[in-house]
């Protein structure tokens, strides 16, 4: 009978280091993950169940991607009397709750809800969680998602609840996307620009989203963000001229926020521009329809008006006037192309009525 073989150092080391991993990998599959829910996840950080030290004011907060202007978050943390932030999405996790408790603070907790799922916008949970927040902020990602998972649901109803209630709600990228009450979309999966935008914007490219929320001071808008930094102001104009066309009305107005930057509006209806890079928001209200808009054709719209709103501006939203514009421009669109014109007098920079 032949003895067994005994295996070398390096092999026994070999076999307990795949022993050890197979047990780590077993205990690792073995262990829930805890912010798991049913159609969401949920996080949260500080006290969840203290009140607000100061009074809830009503008030947008309408960011254009990129890093934060903290200056403008601020000002959405004190409309929310420094209570409880909500952070709403359907991707990534801690990220906005931890900026918002940790790098900016001054609110007593933060909760993430991170969507997955269509049915999770009736829960009862949810909807509490969201029924009792302070302030309210639609985080960066895919705006398809919320409208498919958000769109005519109870949450939906909650949204449009909070600022009745004279509470604010802010947005960025993809979150300020869903704020006016028109919205691009982005159901086909992609990502229009305006080129494409600009020479087919009948096209199905570009999907646009109706009642939806509803906003104070915010009925005819429809926002893009990244503004000048992704060139989106052709694709601005190209939205705003397919509505105009789709709706028969003349006041439809485009407001694009560039990175970095955040329009902030109070219960008046007055608007300030926050930036850490000395960005704007840009006024796009044509007042008419396009001279040329049919399928399959480049958009022709000429003399167009475009306001620059930068820090020292003010936008008042019950009539779009702009005091102190930061710029003021006339774009002609044709062949599939967006030409500035030429600067326009100051005197024009409030929109005609």
């Amino acid at each position: 009978m032949r003895a067994a073989t005994v295996p070398s150092g390096a092999t026994r080391l070999a076999a307990i280091l795949l022993a050890a991993g197979l047990a780590l990998g077993l205990a690792h599959a073995a262990t829930p993950d805890a912010s798991r829910r049913d159609g969401y996840h949920y996080y949260e950080i500080g006290d969840i169940k203290a009140a607000a030290p100061g009074k809830t004011q009503a008030g947008l907060m309408l960011g254009g991607g990129g890093d934060w202007p903290y200056d403008a978050y601020r000002w959405m943390i004190e409309r929310a009397g420094h209570g409880r932030i909500v952070i709403l999405r359907a991707s990534g996790a801690t990220e906005a709750q931890d900026e918002f408790f940790k790098d900016i603070g001054g609110i007593t907790a933060a909760q993430t809800l991170v969507f997955d799922h269509r049915r999770a916008a009736s829960d009862p949970t949810v909807l509490e969680i969201v029924r009792k927040a302070d302030g309210i902020f639609l985080a960066g990602g895919d705006q398809s998602n919320y409208v498919r998972f958000w769109k005519g649901t109870p949450l939906n109803q909650a949204l449009d609840e909070h600022l009745r209630q004279g509470k604010p709600i802010g947005g960025t990228s993809a979150g300020l996307a869903i704020l006016g009450a028109y919205a691009y979309g982005a159901m086909d999966g992609g990502s229009l620009v305006s080129a494409d935008a600009l020479k087919d914007p009948a096209g199905p490219q570009l999907t646009l989203v109706a009642d939806f929320l509803h906003m104070p001071f915010l009925s005819t808008v429809i926002t893009d963000s990244h503004f000048g930094k992704r060139e989106r102001l052709g694709r601005l104009i190209a939205m705003v001229a397919r509505l105009i066309h789709e709706t028969g009305r003349d006041d439809i107005t485009g407001i694009g926020i560039d990175e970095y930057t955040a329009l902030c509006i109070d219960g008046n209806g007055i608007g300030k521009v926050y930036s850490g890079n000395g960005g704007y928001a840009w006024l796009v209200r044509p007042r008419r329809a396009a001279e040329v808009y049919a399928a399959g054709k480049p958009l022709e719209f000429r003399g167009v008006p475009v306001i620059g709103i930068g820090s020292g501006s003010v936008l008042r939203l019950q009539d779009f006037r702009v005091e102190r514009p930061a710029f003021s421009a006339v774009y002609d669109a044709a062949g599939g192309e967006l030409h500035k014109r030429g600067d326009a007098p100051a005197a024009a920079a409030a929109p005609l009525h």
